[in-house]
C-alpha cells in the first residue's frame, strides 16, 4: 500500500508542467524532435494503462474519491439534517426548515460536489478505467479483480445518487470532445437495474478476502451486501408504492446471500468496533481507513467531537429526540417505562446509549462530563473554549478514541469510516422478512443484533404494526450517526412524522447543594415538505443540460 500511496503522489506531482514557458524558448528546428518524445513530467495514458502498479494507484485514488460520513472536520454529514443531531457550523439549518432549493442544497449537494460529496468524480474515474483496461497485458485474474472493484465503486456511486435524486443519467463511458453532453435522466428502475447488474458482475469477480496488505479493498461480501441494501431501498414504500412482494423477496434473498457466506460475525464490543485498533474486524464488510501521517484527508474526529472542556470543538450535538429513543434496560422506551425518572434520566439505558452519547455525568477521561449550569466545565460557561459547548446538552461519543488526550491535528485516533457492517445486513434481512409476513424470522434476526455481548437487550416479542415500529427503532439505535437515518425515514415514508418534530435539547440546572433539575425544551425548528423526499438537481446543472428534468415541487 505504501508503494501505491507513493505512486498516487507521484501522479499528482507529475500532472503539472515543469516549465510553462518552455515552448516559447524553442527554436523551430527543435519542435519536431520535442513532439516525437514522450513527456517527461507526467505519465502518459499509454504508460498508465500497461502498468499494473499505476493502474492500482488509479484505482486507489478512486477509492479515496468516494465520499464518507465524516467531512474533513469530522462533522457528521447527514446526521445534522435528521432527528439525530444538530451540527454546529455546517450550514444545514435551512435544510431542516425544508428550505432546500435547486440553487441552495447545502450538505445534500452530492451532484456537483460543492458539499464535499462527489459521486460523479468516482463514476468518471470508473468510466475512464473501463475505456482503457483492455490495454493491460498482465494476468487476467488480476485484471478481473480490478474490474470487480471498479464495477462496485461505480455501482455504489450511482446508488447513492439515485438515493438522493431519484433517476439520474446513466453514463457508462467517458465523454470525448465530439460527444453530446446533454443527456436525459434515466428512470429510478433503470438505474437500479444497472446497479444490481454491476454488483452481480463485481461479486463474481471478487475474492471473499484479501491479505493484510490489501485490507480495505472491495470483496465479494461487500458487493453482495451493497446489493442487499439497494434492493431493500427499492422494495421500501417510497419506491414500491404497490408493495410488490417480489421486491421484498429479492431484498431478502440478497441479504441472506451475505449471511450464508459465513464470513462475518457481530463484534462483541459495540463501542470499540468503530476504532482503528479494531479495523477490519469480523463485523466490517467495507470501510475506509485513515492515517494522518500519510493521508491528508484523515479526519480530526477527536478534535472535532470531544467536549469543549476536554479541548475539543464539540461540533456534533445529539438531540434529545434520539436520546428519548434509546430504550431502558427493560426493553421499553422511557415514555413507556414506569421506572423511568425524568429527573434521573440516564440510568438503566440501552448500553448503546452509553457507547454513543456523552451526557451530563458520563465518566470520561477521569472525570464526569459537566454540561450543567451554572459553571459546568463542558457547558458554555466552561473555562476552556466555552463557545465550543454543546447546544443540546450532549456530545457524540461514537467513533472517538478515548485514549487520545488533548486532541490536535497531529494527535488523533484515525477511526475508520465503516460503509457497511454485518449488523446492517441482519437488520436488512429482518425488515424484508417482516414485509413478507414472516414475523418470527424478523424477530429472530432483530434479536441477534440485540444479543451482542456488550448490548444484551431483552428480546423483541411484538407482532404486526408494533413489530414494525420496534424494527424501525432498532435500526435507528444500532446504526445511529452512520448515515442511514436520512435515507431510512424517507424510504419508510415516515419523514413528515419524524422530521416535522422540532429538535429538542436538555437543560440541566445544578443547585448549590449539588442537586440537579432536568428540563427538555424545543430549540431547533424543523419542517418537512412532500418535495423533500428527493433532493433537487442543482440549478446550474439544469442550466447546462436542458434535458435534465427537475424533481417535482422545485420548479
Amino acid at each position: 500500500m505504501k508503494k501505491i500511496q507513493y505512486l498516487i503522489k507521484s501522479m499528482r506531482r507529475m500532472s503539472f508542467l515543469l516549465a510553462t514557458g518552455l515552448t516559447t524558448l524553442m527554436i523551430p528546428s527543435c519542435i519536431n524532435d520535442v513532439l516525437d518524445k514522450a513527456p517527461l513530467d507526467r505519465f502518459s495514458d499509454d504508460a498508465v494503462w500497461k502498468d499494473k502498479d499505476l493502474i492500482n494507484a488509479f484505482i486507489s485514488n478512486t477509492y479515496r474519491l468516494m465520499p464518507i460520513g465524516f467531512s474533513g472536520s469530522a462533522h457528521q454529514r447527514l446526521a445534522g439534517v435528521t432527528d439525530e443531531s444538530y451540527q454546529r457550523g455546517d450550514g444545514s439549518n435551512f435544510i431542516n426548515l425544508g428550505n432546500i432549493t435547486p440553487s441552495s442544497l447545502g450538505v445534500l449537494d452530492s451532484w456537483t460536489g460543492a458539499s464535499g460529496f462527489n459521486y460523479w468524480s468516482v463514476i468518471t474515474n470508473c468510466n475512464i478505467f473501463f475505456d482503457h483496461i483492455d490495454q493491460a497485458a498482465f494476468d487476467q485474474s488480476v485484471k478481473n479483480q480490478m474490474i470487480g472493484e471498479m464495477k462496485f465503486l461505480r455501482a455504489h456511486a450511482y446508488f447513492k445518487l439515485v438515493a438522493f435524486f431519484g433517476g439520474v443519467p446513466l453514463i457508462e463511458s467517458s465523454f470525448t470532445l465530439n460527444d453530446d453532453f446533454n443527456v436525459p435522466r434515466n428512470t429510478y428502475d433503470e438505474c437500479m437495474d444497472f446497479v444490481v447488474k454491476e454488483l452481480d458482475e463485481a461479486a463474481a469477480l471478487l475474492p471473499l478476502t484479501f491479505n493484510a496488505a490489501n485490507a480495505g479493498r472491495i470483496t465479494k461480501g461487500a458487493a453482495l451486501a451493497l446489493k442487499a441494501r439497494g434492493l431493500l431501498y427499492r422494495a421500501s414504500p417510497l419506491n414500491n408504492a404497490g408493495n410488490a412482494a417480489k421486491k421484498w423477496e429479492d431484498a431478502a434473498a440478497a441479504a441472506k446471500a451475505v449471511i450464508d457466506l459465513n464470513q462475518y460475525a457481530l463484534f462483541p464490543d459495540y463501542k470499540a468496533l468503530f476504532l482503528k485498533k479494531n479495523s477490519y474486524n469480523s463485523e466490517v464488510i467495507w470501510s475506509r481507513g485513515f492515517d494522518s501521517s500519510v493521508d491528508p484527508q484523515a479526519v480530526r474526529t477527536e478534535l472535532s467531537q470531544y467536549p469543549n472542556g476536554y479541548g475539543g470543538f464539540g461540533q456534533t450535538h445529539p438531540l434529545q429526540n434520539i436520546v428519548d429513543d434509546y430504550e431502558m434496560v427493560s426493553g421499553k422506551l422511557p415514555a413507556e417505562d414506569p421506572l423511568y425518572d425524568p429527573q434521573n434520566p440516564y440510568v438503566n439505558r440501552d448500553p448503546r446509549f452509553y457507547a454513543s452519547i456523552l451526557y451530563d455525568g458520563a465518566p470520561f477521561q477521569g472525570r464526569p462530563v459537566e454540561t450543567f449550569l451554572p459553571g459546568g466545565k463542558d457547558s458554555n460557561e466552561g473555562a476552556l473554549s466555552g463557545w465550543n459547548a454543546t447546544l443540546t446538552g450532549y456530545y457524540l461519543r461514537k467513533f472517538i478514541d478515548e485514549t487520545i488526550v488533548n486532541p490536535s491535528q497531529e494527535n488523533q485516533g484515525n477511526s475508520p469510516w465503516i460503509f457497511i457492517r454485518y449488523a446492517e445486513v441482519l437488520l436488512n434481512y429482518a425488515e424484508a422478512m417482516y414485509y413478507l409476513g414472516n414475523e418470527e424470522t424478523c424477530r429472530e434476526y432483530l434479536n441477534m443484533v440485540r444479543k451482542r455481548e456488550s448490548v444484551r437487550m431483552p428480546d423483541i416479542t411484538e407482532s404486526g404494526t408494533a413489530l414494525l415500529k420496534r424494527l424501525q427503532n432498532e435500526r435507528r439505535i444500532e446504526l445511529a450517526f452512520e448515515e442511514h437515518r436520512w435515507f431510512d425515514v424517507r424510504r419508510w415514508k415516515i419523514a413528515p412524522e419524524r422530521l416535522n418534530e422540532d429538535g429538542r435539547k436538555m437543560t440541566i440546572i445544578r443547585a448549590a447543594d449539588g442537586s440537579k433539575t432536568y428540563t427538555v425544551s424545543d430549540f431547533n425548528p424543523r419542517a418537512f415538505h412532500e418535495r423533500n423526499y428527493l433532493v433537487p438537481i442543482p440549478q446550474a446543472e439544469i442550466n447546462k443540460n436542458p434535458l435534465l428534468e427537475q424533481n417535482p415541487g422545485y420548479n
